[in-house]
């Protein structure tokens, strides 16, 4: 996952940007050198600026009074002028609201100096200007500091700029100009500070400008800037003090000659694409360098070593800010991180391949304030020292789980962490940590944005100590195997905004304490054992936009008011002995018996109509015993559809009228055992799907059974819904058995990724999000039958044609017809079951274990669903004729990572992809979602990721691209 980490250090400096101008202004003689005035150069000034006050509106302009009061121009608020000579030096409109240049040509050419020529710095910062720059501005030929940065300036920077020979700070920043940066400015040997930051700037850097031997600041982060990071600069620019170029195209490896420029204190070139290793020992000679971002690159090769830099860095004695999240870096973090600068406050190495444990020396680092680690390898225990570093305001451990079987955060939660009274943020979900929360944890009330322990198998009770967190946003303890009760003390916690606790073991009723929560946005308590009745406060939280109540054993009538008048935002799937509610959710009418708590009425309210539901499979009783035993998942719910219980069997004469006979204009397609149909339920008019078997077939009759077991007892929104069966004899006097599912109206996936016709092809196109919604479904379904069914299943036959999707285009896995029950779960995360795969699944997507008499498990799927990710975004069928002499899709896509992606990218995706950011983000985003394929098709089930990682990462990279 992607995170946005808090920093005032990049801030600070540059407000001190803003403090060196005034020092700047300030050194300039007010001058006895200059000639008299004339009456002629004030006058000319006055009505300039008279001028100007005419084309500004006073509600939008906040000194104007002053300038109405005063009838000396030299007292205006923002301007200041010279006292011998009382011309204009300084005009100062920094954040008034300005809304425009002004209309006339007097308006700034009438400033233009008759004797003079005093003008010497123009400040509009932090207005809402618009349009060009306006070429009037050529008039002030002394200018030394032109600030125009942070308005909604367009078009291009004018080249007439670089005629403005005195000007040595040039600040565009933050505004909206296009085009590159004219060669022009190249020219201005005095220029020390350049910034144009967060515009939409393209093409290169010249090489002009790497002869101005005087600049110190050089910014142009977040833009669209290509081009080779120039070996030579530090030696061409000796003077830098930081060169800011993040965010940006820029390619190459990191100058060595940087450490000629011996003032650096400033290094960002986060967001690029820079490969190579980092230079430590040159960049370990910079003494004065305070921050150094190296974030979001291609640096190292994924093996050991290639952190030793830091080492080198160690001498570099005025760091604060050091950032390496999402590179390539593998290897340990080095020891030698102790003997980093103790000033030290911002450390990031996040999204690398980085094993081994955490050093113990971490602790050195007192004045820590951002520690991320997240998403690595990490193994080893979450070490005590980290309760040293007391100004830690944001730690991130999340995420080192992925790769579980050997590796992962392991141990428990150091009670040390107690002593971090500062921290605002606390992520150490998707890890191994085991035993209780400890109660120094919860008694941190300085957590006010995440506390974030999911994912992990923390055992005992939440604290009571809970309540503590009385500032806390966001709570997440959810997939852990916590017990007892709610604490009723989370009444205190009444800043949280989203509060979940899926998939535990916990009991009891819903304190009535949570009413106190009024700001609570999100709730999610599914997959517990909670009991009693839900409580009617619920739908009085006027801030709560989902919730989530399902598979526990709620009881009585459900409220209808607030969050339960929408079916979309709450679901109560598996509680069977709730009634009542809005129609849209399907449950029962209420009767006096179902109001009332008692468990014995379940007899008479489960058993009778799930007899008539499965009436038409009493022979098959004996697998139906064991579906029943699925009556809870662990983990969140992702459906807020309710649905019907079956209904009772449909009969095979109307099968036939629904089916028009059976005919072949209404036939779909034919699979492994059967053929599927079409259909229109005469009585209501609904379509559906009807998948005939055909039990000539060896395996026919076990897939059917197969099929029905698994359908009949899982509900998940990315599941194919059955409605219903057939279980008779034909119009020959055969055995019929069919399957009736709901209708997907967009088919199956396979379809859209390989269109039979042009018109085909072009009518279906799926774009990025598309996809990658239809890749989380996939993932979604996958991991709540892995994991959150007690009798877990797998599907043992992922493909694209077995992805169905609605008129929504929601995912949903279908064809349980060769699905394995692991009817008990291993300590082994593989989970596999003891018998013989035997080549269970499909050409092209069945694991290799499987191959050498390997056991069915749920790490074979994982394998397939990375084939299936590979194929949905580079368009090839792992059996495409390309893959053949030992090239696979794996090898394909592995040889393109990262700098080559685009050339193995389905060509469909970039039909609409518009805008060079937009493309560097998808081509970003892209090599995320291949390494998370390529981690799912690993030859090893042990280094497979886990689907529930799938689902979390896979989503991160859906919301970030859906920013862009």
């Amino acid at each position: 996952m992607e995170h946005t980490y808090t920093n005032g250090k990049l801030v600070l400096f540059k407000f001190l940007h803003g403090f060196i101008v005034l020092c700047m202004i300030s050194t300039y003689p007010e001058s006895a050198t200059l000639p008299s005035p004339t009456l002629l150069g004030n006058e000319s000034d006055r009505l300039a600026l008279l001028d100007f006050k005419k084309r500004i509106t006073e509600d939008h302009f906040d000194v104007m009074s002053s300038w109405n009061r005063s009838l000396h121009f030299c007292s205006w608020v923002g301007v200041t002028c010279n006292r011998s000579t009382e011309r204009v030096l300084i005009l100062n409109l920094k954040a008034q609201k300005l809304l425009s240049w002004g209309n006339s040509s007097r308006n700034w050419s009438s400033l233009k100096p008759t004797i003079s020529e005093p003008i010497l710095l123009l400040n509009i910062e932090f207005n809402s200007i618009t349009g060009p720059i306006r070429n009037q501005l050529t008039a002030l030929i002394n200018l030394n500091i032109l600030a125009i940065s942070r308005n909604n300036l367009g078009g291009t920077i004018p080249g007439w700029i670089g005629n403005l020979s005195s000007l040595g700070t040039l600040y565009l920043g933050r505004n909206n100009l296009q085009g590159s940066i004219p060669n022009e400015l190249g020219h201005m040997a005095g220029l020390v500070q350049f910034s144009a930051e967060e515009n939409n700037l393209s093409g290169m850097v010249l090489s002009s400008f790497y002869n101005i031997s005087s600049m110190r600041i050089f910014s142009v982060v977040d833009n669209q800037l290509h081009g080779e990071l120039p070996p030579n600069i530090g030696t061409m620019l000796p003077n830098l003090i930081e060169i800011s170029w993040g965010m940006n195209n820029f390619t190459g490896n990191i100058p060595v000659s940087l450490s000629n420029a011996s003032r650096l204190q400033g290094i960002d070139f986060a967001g690029n694409k820079i490969t190579g290793t980092v230079p430590g020992e040159n960049l370990g000679t910079l003494q004065s360098l305070i921050w150094l971002n190296l974030e979001q690159n291609h640096l190292g090769i994924g093996k050991s070593g290639d952190l030793n830099f830091i080492s080198f860095l160690a001498n570099c004695t005025s760091l604060d800010e050091l950032g390496f999240q999402g590179n390539n870096f593998g290897g340990r973090i080095p020891i030698s991180i102790s003997n980093l600068s103790t000033q030290v406050d911002y450390l990031t190495f996040g999204q690398n391949m980085i094993h081994g444990s955490i050093p113990n020396g971490i602790g050195n680092l007192i004045n820590l304030a951002i520690l991320a680690v997240e998403i690595n390898h990490l193994q080893g225990s979450v070490p005590n020292e980290i309760g040293k570093l007391q100004n830690l305001v944001e730690l991130y451990l999340d995420g080192n789980g992925l790769y579980m079987q050997k590796s992962g955060v392991e141990g428990s939660i150091p009670p040390t962490l107690g002593n971090c009274q500062s921290l605002l943020v606390l992520k150490l979900g998707d890890n191994n940590l085991t035993s209780a929360i400890p109660t120094e944890l919860t008694r941190l009330s300085s957590l006010s944005i995440s506390l974030n322990l999911s994912s992990n198998y923390l055992t005992g009770s939440l604290p009571v100590e809970v309540g503590d967190l009385i500032h806390l946003t966001e709570l997440d303890v959810s997939r852990n195997k916590l017990s007892g009760e709610i604490p009723s003390t989370f009444g205190s916690c009444t800043s949280l905004e989203r509060l979940y606790l899926q998939g535990n073991d916990m009991e009891g009723m819903i304190p009535q304490s949570l009413k106190d929560l009024r700001g609570l946005g999100e709730l999610d308590i599914s997959s517990n054992n909670l009991s009693g009745q839900i409580p009617d406060f619920i739908g009085k939280l006027k801030a709560l936009k989902y919730l989530s109540l399902s598979y526990n054993d709620f009881v009585g009538e459900l409220p209808k008011e607030g969050i339960f008048a929408n079916a979309n935002d709450v679901s109560v799937l598996g509680n069977h002995r709730l009634c009542g509610g809005i129609p849209q959710l399907h449950l029962p009418p209420c009767s006096q018996k179902n109001n009332l708590p008692s468990r014995g009425l379940l007899s008479s309210k489960v058993v009778i109509p799930t007899t008539c539901a499965l009436a038409f499979i009493i022979a098959l009783s004996c697998f139906f015993g064991a579906c029943s035993m699925l009556k809870k998942s662990r983990g969140r719910p992702t459906t807020s559809r309710s649905y019907k219980d079956w209904k009772s069997s449909v009969s095979y004469s109307e099968l036939v009228e629904s089916t028009n006979g059976f005919s072949v204009d209404n036939l779909i397609g034919s699979g492994s055992f059967g053929s599927v149909y079409k259909g229109v339920f005469p009585s209501d008019g609904r379509i559906v799907v009807v998948k005939v078997l055909d039990l000539q077939q060896q395996g026919a009759s076990k897939s059917f059974i197969d099929e029905c077991k698994a359908l009949g007892s899982i509900r998940h929104r990315n599941l194919l819904k059955i409605i219903t069966t057939c279980s008779s004899i034909d119009s020959q006097g055969k055995d019929f058995k069919s399957l009736v599912f709901e209708f997907m109206e967009n088919g199956n996936l396979d379809s859209w990724l390989y269109p039979r016709d042009e018109e085909q092809s072009s009518s279906k196109r799926l774009n990025v999000i598309r996809r990658l919604d239809i890749a989380i479904g996939v993932a979604s379904a996958l991991d709540y039958l892995h994991h959150h069914c007690e009798i877990l299943i797998v599907h043992c036959d992922i493909k694209p044609s077995n992805v169905l999707l609605d008129e929504d285009m929601v995912a949903h896995v279908g064809d349980f017809g060769l699905a394995r029950f692991l009817l008990e779960a291993s300590n082994d995360l593989s989970l596999s079951q003891s018998m013989s795969a035997q080549l269970k699944g499909s050409v092209g997507y069945i694991p290799p274990e499987y191959g050498t008499g390997g056991q069915v498990s749920i790490m074979g799927d994982v394998y397939s669903y990375g084939i299936l990710l590979l194929e949905m975004f580079t368009g090839k069928r792992p059996t495409d004729d390309m893959f053949n002499d030992g090239l696979s899709i794996y090898q394909f896509v592995t040889m393109a990572l990262p700098d080559r992606v685009m050339d193995v990218v389905d060509p469909s995706l970039l039909i609409n992809l518009e805008g060079d950011v937009k493309a560097k983000k998808f081509e970003e985003y892209l090599v995320v979602v291949m390494q998370i394929g390529l981690s799912c098709y690993a030859i090893s089930p042990r280094e497979r990721m886990l689907m529930g990682a799938v689902v979390r990462k896979m989503s991160s990279i859906r919301d970030s691209y859906l920013k862009v």
